[in-house]
């Protein structure tokens, strides 16, 4: 299911995804690699879909590969990585 990045005060290119009932997918489909920089702008925007839905769970589904140190960051702010075949980075 496709949620507005709108509904959560997101800018309207960031594509969300209803994974199940209390899990958000924010979707990131790109070739170039995810760096940190890209990693402290997700926890932003899940920081933001968390103060809307505070029980959600955020995760990254994305078809690019994620730098090392993004994936450690990401993980020690409760964001599962995952590759967009389904498995974990």
């Amino acid at each position: 299911m496709e949620l507005t990045a709108k509904e959560f005060g997101l800018p309207a290119r960031t594509v969300l995804a209803q994974v199940d009932e209390q899990t958000i997918a924010i979707v990131m489909k790109r070739k170039s690699r995810i760096i940190m920089a890209d990693g402290k702008k997700i926890v932003e925007k899940a920081r933001k879909i968390q103060q809307t839905l505070p029980a959600a769970k955020v995760i990254l589904q994305t078809t690019a590969p994620v730098c090392s140190k993004t994936i450690k960051f990401l993980e020690n702010n409760d964001i599962q990585v995952v590759s967009e075949q389904g498995k974990k980075e």
